[in-house]
C-alpha cells in the first residue's frame, strides 16, 4: 500500500510483520525444532537416523534426554512466528484528519477481543511529537507522538530502521498540520 496524502487528510500505511526474514527465521525455527527430537531418539536407539550426527558423539543420558524438549521449544517459537507473519501482525496504518481534528493509529493484533487496536486522539490532546534515538551497533531512532503528558504512541512500526533525514521528516509532518512542537532528541 501506499501512502495518501490530501490536503486536510493524510494515511500512512504501517507494514506488520509479513516480511521476507520472519517468514526466513520461522522455517529454519522449525526445521531445526525437528531436528532434536530426532537426535535424541538416535541416541537413545543408537542407530543413525541423523545422517550428519553418529549416535556415538551424543550419549543418551543427559543429552539424548533434553533435547526432545529442545524441539518441543523450537516447534512452539516457530510456530509463533508463523502465526505473527501470517496475520501480518503489527500493521496497520496512521490517519491525520485536518478537518476532523483527529489523529487515528490503528494496528492489528494477534486474534482475540483486541484483535483491532484503534485508538482516536484528538489533535488537541497531543502535546508533541518526540523522537527516541539511540546509536550504536543497533541503532534505533523512532518518531512518537506524545499524548495527556504520558502516553506515548509510536509512528512507525518495531523495528523499522529509519536514516536520521527519515526519522525527521516522519516526525516532522504529523506535527506540521496541528502545529504542536518536535521534542529534541532523546539519547540512550
Amino acid at each position: 500500500m501506499t501512502n495518501q496524502k490530501y490536503d486536510w487528510l493524510w494515511v500512512e500505511h504501517i507494514d506488520g510483520s509479513r516480511r521476507v526474514g520472519n517468514s526466513l527465521w520461522a522455517r529454519v525455527t522449525l526445521l531445526g525444532a525437528l531436528g532434536f527430537p530426532l537426535v535424541g531418539i538416535s541416541s537413545y536407539l543408537g542407530r543413525e537416523i541423523m545422517p550428519l550426527l553418529p549416535p556415538q558423539q551424543i550419549h543418551f543420558v543427559p543429552q539424548g534426554v533434553v533435547m526432545p524438549f529442545y524441539g518441543i521449544v523450537g516447534v512452539f517459537s516457530g510456530s509463533y512466528l508463523w502465526r505473527a507473519t501470517l496475520l501480518d501482525v503489527g500493521s496497520g496504518d496512521n490517519r491525520y484528519d485536518k478537518q476532523g481534528g483527529i489523529i487515528t493509529p490503528s494496528r492489528w493484533g494477534f486474534p482475540g477481543d483486541n484483535r483491532r487496536i484503534h485508538d482516536r486522539v484528538p489533535i488537541k490532546d497531543v502535546q508533541a511529537i518526540g523522537m527516541e534515538v539511540r546509536e550504536g551497533i543497533h541503532p534505533r531512532r523512532v518518531p512518537h507522538m506524545r499524548v495527556g503528558g504520558t502516553q506515548s504512541v509510536p509512528l512507525t512500526r518495531p523495528g523499522e530502521y529509519l536514516t536520521p533525514g527519515d526519522t525527521e521528516q516522519k516526525a516532522a509532518e504529523p506535527a506540521r498540520p496541528p502545529s504542536v512542537p518536535i521534542e529534541g532528541l532523546d539519547r540512550r
